[in-house]
């Protein structure tokens, strides 16, 4: 092997490695957050628990169902760098496609979820 193509194969690697862990699994490593209810070879299904102004640490989710047991007020920092304040309402539910981010609760009280992951990509509508 050349050593430039040693050198663009330490690169990928890196890369590789950066990105995922950038991009790590919300249980894994928000365990105080993120409770999993069930976990099958169709659906992980999480419980997701804030209490008030709390922030996470940076994860993805596969395309989601959320649906809120409070009501939620979040900011979402997004894996391109944005930022997204969303609401909701007890009751409501969403449909969140897959993607990194580190959210936190912006209420004065806490907040609470049902996450519905999809363990195979949701089928997109053709335009």
């Amino acid at each position: 092997m050349t050593i430039i193509a040693r050198a663009a194969l330490a690169a990928a690697v890196v890369a590789f490695a950066s990105s995922a862990a950038l991009a790590q699994d919300a249980v894994k490593v928000d365990p105080k957050h993120y409770k999993v209810l069930i976990d099958n070879a169709q659906v992980r299904v999480l419980r997701i628990h804030y209490g008030p102004h709390e922030t996470s640490v940076r994860h993805s989710h596969p395309d989601s169902v959320v649906t809120y047991l409070t009501d939620a007020r979040t900011k979402m920092l997004l894996g391109n760098g944005k930022t997204i304040v969303s609401t909701g309402k007890a009751g409501e539910s969403a449909w969140t496609p897959a993607g990194v981010h580190t959210p936190t609760n912006l209420n004065n009280a806490p907040f609470e979820a049902i996450l519905v992951e999809l363990k195979r990509p949701a089928v997109r509508a053709r335009k």
